[in-house]
């Protein structure tokens, strides 16, 4: 729309700091890491049962993970214990053999023996071995079934949530006003709907199962370490404050660097989107090595922001094995000398190693899983900062502040619009509308002209409470507009653009856009009256061809009249034209005149022209100068006063090049 934001006034408002990275602008700081991701841990409050459940097989699998060790230990022990009672006489006793062995000065073997279990003479007791081992196999075969359970439950559970976290996403968006729209890149929104989602999804899919199984190992394991040997344990928890502190300092940087990226990620996309939507006129203007050079501009800061990210959270995973190691080492030593000194069995020691390896594991599973729980929480600091954006006010604060409750438009709508001292501006710096004065009458067609910023299609987008105004107020009917729900108001107003806007389906499909509820035979006479059933009896399935993507598959006079079939459809009480026959042939031009007239029977209709030729039938003509209305009436009346009319009607028919957006060019083909 030619009255939103410029290029150049978006650009000031970002240098001013008035915009946040959606815009391009310089982003807002990170957030700290634990408010963002204690609102995402708030989206799992809807789903504590499965929560629940989820926890409670996790438990049970930590369980049987955690006790597995200590079984493996006892079979050890049979097993060492076995093969040094094979080679002693049988009959005697354990005590005796202890005491020989110290008799013989074999003090250190005596200490050994003495801290193990065994029968002189008897050997392996393979009965208890096999009944050991497979204990520990099956306890590892039911820690997995749970395991895979709880995965499936939580996947269930963390689908739901983002089920309806893009549920929150999409009504966000159609809650927030047009204005937001304006100083905000449609790849970055894009991103943050798809990307930041996606990787929220993942986030709470990987890491959450990890970290609360790696979190209740770890406590299962430290209670089992500190029952074999409160020493060996202290060994071992070594690696505790060194995580906390290396998770704390990288962590909060990585952080600030995972927000930079997936920002980066949004502008990128915004350029790509740009480019691709834009295709035909960076061709046609020779532009494609500007948009690459702009694209490795903004890929490069992408790439430098990602490798960052990723660099600094790379480092934690080998600074916590390097730890872990040096652990490892100690507590087999440690280990060794208390088997020599009889304090521990080997088979405690075989259990505590294991231990300390399981104790590590999980350890670097919480380090691994923080690069994508960071890069998690990024995201959804992102979609929260969407999903924080000041929205419409309702209807009843809106009309509140007119000084009136909600009121409701009387039917039928005849369509009186009245502008009173009307005040309006994009940017409180800026004024744009200062005081306008128009009365509309019913049937009537307002056609409106002026230079590109004049405040055309900011005066229907008014009507339309696509913005509200600063001062003054709308009528219609008499009613002033602020009261009136903004969806009874939009649903008297029908609108057709100079740039055709089609969904994907059919074309049957698009022109019921305008009121679902039309039947096919409505839909065909709204076909033949905009002359849309004429080329549509060319295309192989006729109204049920598809439209592709962008609408490929049809031409751009063809994709505009299927819009006026829209709009025709709708039959609205306020008809809204912005150059709707900018894109037809001269001849298609012609015939759609004729339907517009057709259309704009016993409606208000308001028409804002680029093609002044477009006009001449035009009830009122409004030329507009830096929001104010500087000339109104007919079209004989308008070029009899010699004024800025006549200036704009002679500039196009005469080939001069102060033109109405490049009207000279048109005024030609016209």
């Amino acid at each position: 729309m030619s009255e939103q934001l410029t290029d150049q006034e978006i650009a000031e408002l970002q240098e001013s700091g008035a915009t946040d990275e959606w815009g391009g602008g310089p982003g807002r700081k990170a957030k700290a890491f634990w408010p963002s991701a204690k609102r995402l841990l708030g989206l799992f409050r809807t789903e504590k049962a499965g929560l629940a459940l989820v926890a409670a097989m996790v438990l049970v699998a930590v369980v049987f993970n955690v006790w597995a060790p200590h079984v493996l230990g006892r079979a050890m022990d049979v097993l060492f214990g076995g093969v040094i009672s094979k080679g002693m006489p049988a009959g005697v006793s354990r005590e005796q053999v202890i005491e020989g062995l110290r008799g013989q000065g074999q003090g250190q073997a005596a200490d050994m023996l003495s801290g193990m279990d065994f029968t002189p003479g008897q050997g392996i007791d393979f009965d208890a071995l096999a009944r050991l081992i497979l204990t520990v196999l099956g306890m590892y075969v039911v820690a997995q079934g749970f395991m895979w359970l709880q995965g499936r439950v939580l996947n269930d559970v963390v689908m739901r949530i983002v089920f309806r976290l893009r549920e929150q996403i999409e009504a966000k968006l159609n809650r927030l006003p047009l204005s937001h729209f304006d100083t905000r890149q449609r790849g970055d929104l894009l991103s943050r709907t798809t990307n930041d989602v996606d990787n929220v999804q993942q986030a709470m899919q990987q890491a959450f199962a990890t970290l609360v199984y790696s979190v209740l190992t770890i406590l299962g394991i430290v209670g089992m370490m500190f029952w074999l040997s409160w020493q060996l344990a202290l060994i071992a928890l070594i690696a505790l404050p060194v995580a906390g502190v290396v998770v704390g300092v990288v962590g909060r940087k990585s952080q600030a660097l995972f927000t930079a990226q997936w920002r980066e990620t949004g502008r990128l996309n915004g350029h790509i989107e740009e480019s691709f939507t834009g295709h035909e006129l960076v061709t046609v203007f020779g532009r494609q090595r500007d948009m690459a050079e702009r694209f490795d501009e903004r890929n490069d800061a992408m790439y430098e922001a990602s490798f960052k990210a990723q660099f600094y959270s790379g480092m934690i995973m080998p600074i916590m094995q390097w730890v872990n190691w040096l652990g490892y080492v100690g507590i087999a030593v440690v280990g060794g000398l208390r088997v020599a000194n009889g304090q521990m069995t080997l088979g405690a020691v075989t259990a505590f190693i294991q231990y300390s390896r399981e104790f590590n594991q999980p350890l670097g599973q919480v380090a691994g899983m923080s690069n994508m729980l960071i890069s998690g929480v990024a995201s959804a600091e992102r979609i929260f900062e969407l999903l924080d954006e000041p929205e419409e006010d309702p209807d009843d604060v809106v009309a509140a502040r007119a000084g009136d409750a909600v009121a409701h438009l009387p039917q039928p709508v005849r369509g009186r619009v009245e502008f009173e001292h009307v005040r309006f501006s994009y940017t409180p710096e800026k004024p744009l509308i200062t005081d306008l004065d128009l009365v509309a009458e019913p049937g009537q067609t307002v056609a409106i002209v002026g230079p590109t910023g004049a405040g055309k299609t900011t005066l229907v987008n008014l009507i339309m409470r696509f913005y509200e105004v600063d001062g003054g107020r709308i009528l219609l009917d008499g009613v002033d507009t602020r009261t009136v729900p903004r969806q009874e108001l939009r649903a008297a107003t029908g609108m057709v653009l100079q740039d055709a806007v089609l969904f994907g389906g059919t074309i049957r499909e698009n022109i019921r856009y305008g009121r679902l509820e039309a039947t096919d035979e409505e839909v065909l006479a709204a076909a033949k009256a905009t002359y849309v059933d004429r080329f549509v009896h060319t295309l192989p399935d006729g109204y049920d061809t598809v439209i592709e993507q962008d609408a490929s598959n049809i031409s751009a006079g063809e994709r505009q009249l299927i819009t006026i079939a829209r709009a025709f459809l709708a039959q609205p009480s306020i008809l809204i034209l912005d150059e709707a026959t900018s894109s037809v042939d001269t001849r298609t031009e012609v015939l759609v005149q004729q339907a517009m007239a057709a259309l704009r029977n016993d409606r208000t209709s308001f028409v804002i022209a680029h093609r002044l030729s477009t006009i001449r039938d035009a009830d009122v003509i409004l030329v507009m100068e830096h929001g104010d209305i500087v000339e109104q009436g007919s079209h004989e009346e308008l070029l009899a006063a010699k004024g800025a009319y006549h200036r704009l009607y002679t500039s196009q028919f005469q080939g001069g090049e102060a033109g109405i957006d490049g009207g000279a060019v048109q005024a030609r083909e016209a």
